[in-house]
């Protein structure tokens, strides 16, 4: 009887080994998988590498008929305006002409790329500068922030309709691991309403200071620059300002509304695909990574640790910023980088919340590509907004 006992004690003994095992193996993973994760997220350094999926087969570089013929994909198939990028270069391209046989044809915009180039379609249709993408003057400027001096483009508002006291300016606030080349876009439409522009950085980005720990904090700390950027331009004569932001931008811009002292002067805001809720996007992400959902929840805590973070503040429809400007909000329904579902979801909310907001959905759309899908309607969209 003794030694039934004992076996049954050994038995229980193994087993509890055995699942604590498993539960220390399980966390681990967890744990690792969740830094992984974060760093991901964090890390200016870990932002994904280019590649060139796509080869160019054949160009016709010059004439009315210029056009350029690739692999066929998803991507190259897009309709409306793109870039086409490669390892040394840049051309715009337009409408498809023409597909089949695994090609795709479409119209060249500007320039031509090198037949047999490896090449990424990207929603970066310029590059350069004001002056090189548009041919417009500007003036390349410094704003004081509280970890240094951030570069940024000034345009002033054209010739033709100098600026007053009581013009805004347009502030741009690009996305995470973009450049302020994504405001090259928007540039041009509001270049036309008479209206300034400063495109700026921000910390952790090429020129600009980096953060202390050095990580991405996802607008918790981000829009203290913007606010930077509002008393540059408030120093220069600016009573009121317009923000407009893409992807991680508007949850900078919403950070802003929500915790600067300088939020009154905010008379609008634009919102391209913007993060409106960290935990959804990132549920989304680990989705298209083929991670379960129930994984996310770790990575937030292991991303909240590392950048003390407190994503509650960032879903922007329950925890509402105080200043809630007239604001224009963007998306496309194809996104697989930022939920189109939460944009939605705040259009909604919003004439309960006490907040103007005007929304524009783009069909097929991906992540900040609604100019890139149809151009004439979103410049019609913002025109409006801010004209009116």
């Amino acid at each position: 009887m003794r030694s039934v006992t004992n076996r049954s004690r050994r038995r229980r003994r193994i087993g509890f080994f055995v699942a604590l095992t498993v539960v220390v193996v399980l966390l681990t993973g967890s744990t690792g998988g969740a830094w992984y994760y974060s760093a991901e997220l964090l890390q200016p350094d870990r932002v994904q590498a280019v590649d060139y999926p796509e080869k160019v087969i054949s160009v016709r570089p010059e004439g009315p008929d210029a056009s350029v013929v690739l692999t066929e994909s998803a991507r190259t198939a897009k309709p409306g305006t793109w870039g086409l990028e490669w390892a040394t270069g840049s051309v715009r391209v337009g409408d498809v002409l023409r597909r089949g046989d695994g090609r795709v044809e479409r119209r060249l915009v500007a320039g031509a790329p090198p037949e047999g180039a490896s090449v990424r379609m990207t929603s970066d249709v310029w590059h350069g500068d004001p002056r090189s993408a548009h041919g417009l003057e500007f003036t390349d400027v410094a704003v004081r922030t509280e970890l240094g001096d951030a570069p940024a483009w000034f345009v002033p508002a054209p010739a033709t309709a100098p600026a007053t006291a009581d013009t805004p300016w347009v502030i741009t606030v690009h996305g995470r691991g973009a450049t302020r080349r994504e405001s090259l876009r928007a540039l041009p439409v509001v270049h036309r309403l008479g209206l300034p522009v400063l495109a700026i950085t921000y910390r952790n980005d090429v020129g600009a200071p980096a953060s202390p720990d050095g990580l991405f904090h996802l607008g918790d700390t981000e829009w203290r620059d913007v606010e930077a950027a509002m008393r540059y331009a408030r120093d220069k004569g600016a009573q009121r300002v317009v923000l407009y932001g893409w992807s991680m931008g508007g949850a900078i811009v919403g950070q802003l509304l929500a915790r600067s002292e300088l939020a009154s002067m905010v008379s609008k805001v634009v919102l391209d695909a913007p993060v409106l809720s960290w935990r959804r996007t990132l549920d989304l992400q680990a989705g298209n990574r083929g991670v379960p959902s129930a994984f996310t929840p770790v990575a937030e805590l292991v991303s909240g640790w590392r950048a003390d973070l407190d994503f509650d503040r960032f879903e922007l429809a329950a925890h509402p910023p105080a200043a809630k400007p007239p604001t224009l909000l963007l998306h496309g329904s194809a996104d697989r980088t930022v939920p189109v579902q939460t944009s939605r979801e705040l259009a909604a909310a919003a004439p309960g919340l006490g907040w103007p907001v005007r929304y524009v959905e783009f069909p097929d759309a991906e992540h900040v590509a609604e100019w890139n899908a149809d151009p004439a309607r979103y410049e019609s969209a913002v025109s409006e907004f801010l004209r009116g």
